[in-house]
C-alpha cells in the first residue's frame, strides 16, 4: 500500500468523464496516446487481454466494470506472457492508474453471484478508471497524432531540401567549376546518413537548421552565374535558331534530357526570372515543392484549367510544370490563352521536345 495507490482509488471513485465508451475505442487512443501514461506496448496487451474478459461492448458506469480472470486464463489471452512478466505488467497498468485491484481476503480473483445469477460481488480489476479518464485519453490520443504529423511534415521538408542541396550541387559542378564542390558533397553524404537514423522532432529541427544553412552557402555562391554571364553563349546559339515572331521565349529541343527531367536551373534563377509570381504568395518559394503549390494557385487566375494543369504536371513533372506556368505568367500580356499555350508545350513535353531552360534564360535576357 502507498500514497499513491490510495490516490489512484479515490480518483477511481471520481465521478465519469462520460458516462459510456466502447472499450475498444478506449483502447485504440490509449494505444495512440501511450506515452502520456508512460506504459508500454507489453503492458497495453495485457490490458487488451483484460477487456476482453468484459462481456460487454462498452464500459458503462452503471454496471459493475471488474474482471476476474485467472492468472492462467489472463496469460492464454495475453500471447503466452509468463505469470511472473504478466504480474509486472499488470503493476504497471495500476500504477500508472488505468485499472485498480480489488482484491478477495485471500488474494484470489472471483465473483459471488445473487440468487438470479447476476454478479453480486467481485474481487479482481477495476477498469472503471478508463471510464474516469476517458476524455483524458482521447486528448492525449489527438495530442500524439498531431506531434506525429508535425514530425512527418518536417521529415518531408527535410528530404526535399537534401534533394534540393544535391541538385543544386550538381548544377553548381557546371556552372562554377572552381568552387569547392566536394566539400559541399560530403556534408550532403553526413546529412543523408543523419536522416537514415530514427529521429525525433528536436532532431530533425537541427537537421533542418543545418540543411538551411548549407543551402544559404551554396545560393551565395550560386548567386554570380544569377547574372547568366556564363550562359549568354549559349542563348545566342538558341536566339540565332529561332526566327523572329518566336519571342526568344519559344522552347527548344535539348537532346538527350527526358521531359520529366528534374529542373536544372536553381529556384533563385527561376524566381529572378518570373518575379511576377511573387505577389501571389505569402513569402518567396524556398523549395521546389513551394513553387508547384504556388503554381497551382494561380493558374486558376490565368485560365488554365484544372486538367490542363494535371496533363501538364504528369507529362512534364510538377517542378518543370510550375516552372513552365510562372514563365507563361511573365508573358501574360502576350498570350492569347495560357491555358492553350501550356497544353501545347505539354504536348512537346510529352515527344521530348520541350526544357523550359531556354524561356527562363529569354526572360532573364529581356530583364537585363
Amino acid at each position: 500500500m502507498t500514497a499513491a495507490l490510495i490516490e489512484q482509488a479515490r480518483a477511481a471513485r471520481a465521478p465519469a468523464s462520460t458516462p459510456q465508451v466502447d472499450k475498444w475505442e478506449i483502447f485504440r487512443a490509449l494505444c495512440v496516446g501511450r506515452a502520456a501514461f508512460g506504459v508500454s506496448d507489453r503492458d497495453l496487451t495485457v490490458l487488451n487481454a483484460l477487456l476482453s474478459f468484459h462481456r460487454e461492448a462498452s464500459l458503462s458506469d452503471n454496471e459493475s466494470l471488474i474482471v476476474f480472470p485467472s492468472n492462467r486464463a489472463l496469460s492464454e489471452r495475453a500471447h503466452g506472457m509468463a505469470e511472473s512478466t504478466l504480474r509486472r505488467h499488470l503493476a504497471a497498468l495500476v500504477g500508472a492508474g488505468l485499472i485498480l485491484r480489488h482484491d478477495s481476503p485471500n488474494g484470489k480473483r472471483y465473483a459471488t453471484r445473487a440468487a438470479d445469477g447476476s454478479i453480486a460481488r467481485a474481487f479482481g480489476f477495476d477498469l472503471r478508471p478508463l471510464l474516469v479518464r476517458a476524455r483524458e485519453i482521447t486528448q492525449a490520443a489527438a495530442e500524439a497524432r498531431a506531434a506525429a504529423e508535425r514530425l512527418r511534415r518536417l521529415r518531408e521538408e527535410v528530404v526535399l531540401m537534401k534533394r534540393d542541396l544535391l541538385k543544386l550541387i550538381e548544377y553548381g559542378r557546371e556552372s562554377q567549376p572552381g568552387a569547392p564542390w566536394e566539400v559541399f558533397e560530403q556534408a550532403a553524404l553526413a546529412f543523408h546518413k543523419r536522416l537514415r537514423r530514427k529521429m525525433d522532432f528536436a532532431a530533425l529541427e537541427a537537421l533542418a537548421a543545418d540543411l538551411r544553412e548549407q543551402l544559404a552557402e551554396i545560393r551565395d555562391i550560386l548567386s554570380e552565374t544569377e547574372e547568366m554571364s556564363g550562359n549568354d553563349a549559349d542563348f545566342e546559339r538558341h536566339h540565332s535558331n529561332s526566327n523572329s515572331d518566336s519571342h526568344d521565349s519559344e522552347p527548344a529541343r535539348e537532346e538527350g534530357k527526358a521531359a520529366r527531367a528534374e529542373p536544372s536551373l536553381p529556384l533563385a534563377l527561376v524566381l529572378k526570372a518570373c518575379p511576377d509570381i511573387l505577389p501571389y504568395a505569402p513569402h518567396a518559394p524556398k523549395h521546389w515543392h513551394e513553387l508547384v503549390a504556388l503554381a497551382g494557385f494561380v493558374r486558376g487566375m490565368m485560365g488554365v484549367s484544372p486538367d490542363a494543369w494535371r496533363r501538364a504536371q504528369a507529362v512534364m513533372g510538377p517542378e518543370v510544370a510550375a516552372i513552365t506556368l510562372a514563365a507563361i505568367l511573365q508573358r501574360i500580356g502576350e498570350i492569347k490563352s495560357p491555358g492553350g499555350y501550356l497544353r501545347a508545350l505539354t504536348r512537346k513535353a510529352e515527344a521530348g521536345a520541350f526544357s523550359p531552360g531556354p524561356m527562363i534564360l529569354a526572360l532573364l535576357r529581356r530583364e537585363s
